[in-house]
């Protein structure tokens, strides 16, 4: 009873962490599409520098702790006045974006050569060919690891708190401080995460099974 009483009571306070959770995980993951996307041709480039600049990036997010590049874009960015929320956005898409270069480059290079040569057998550029015809196709195929790491950026926002953001996580401890009572407030955190995670799953499950079908 006392869980579901203190769940009651303080909905509205762990709703508005929730909404900050979801737009730190939604904007972030956007942006880290775009660094991913932008590195995965790196990768495939066959230009060597090109090739060893991504090859840095993805070794460097992969070699330090999320919780340091999180503090270093935040110490880093306030100082040039630019906000909390903006930080930790960038920090978490710096590091999700490492992670998504390998995704659409695992999903680019699974496509056929052969299509790249049958649309320049059209007249299409290279450039046009990997738009119309590859990127399409690698986007189906990476759609499921994408929904994986939105649902890792989703619980990797959590960091945030340490940087006093109040999010989920920020929520539960410090209502845990001020009351003593720890266990419950991280209780029901967990299940304001569950809730987050069942509904993005949901929403990629269907989109795959839309792709499926046009497939």
């Amino acid at each position: 009873m006392h869980f579901l009483e203190t769940f009651a009571d303080t909905y509205d306070i762990f709703l508005k962490g929730m909404l900050l959770t979801f737009q730190l995980t939604v904007v972030s993951v956007l942006i880290a599409i775009v660094i991913g996307l932008f590195f995965a041709f790196l990768k495939i480039s066959k230009v060597k520098p090109l090739e060893l600049l991504a090859d840095l990036y993805i070794f460097v997010v992969r070699g330090t702790p999320l919780i340091v590049q999180i503090f270093i874009f935040y110490f880093g960015l306030t100082a040039l006045n630019i906000s909390g929320f903006w930080s930790v956005v960038l920090g978490l898409a710096f590091h999700n974006g490492a992670y998504i270069a390998e995704i659409f480059r695992g999903a680019i290079q699974s496509i056929d050569r052969g299509q790249m040569e049958a649309g320049r057998s059209l007249g299409m550029s290279n450039g046009l060919t990997m738009r119309r015809i590859i990127l399409p196709q690698a986007f189906r195929r990476a759609l499921p690891p994408l929904g994986n790491q939105f649902i890792i950026a989703l619980k990797d926002s959590s960091l945030a708190s340490f940087i006093g953001m109040f999010e989920l996580f920020s929520v539960a401890t410090t209502l845990g401080s001020n009351n003593f009572d720890y266990m419950t407030y991280l209780l029901i955190v967990a299940v304001y995460y569950l809730v987050l995670v069942l509904v993005f799953s949901t929403i990629v499950n269907i989109i795959e099974k839309r792709m499926s079908v046009s497939d």
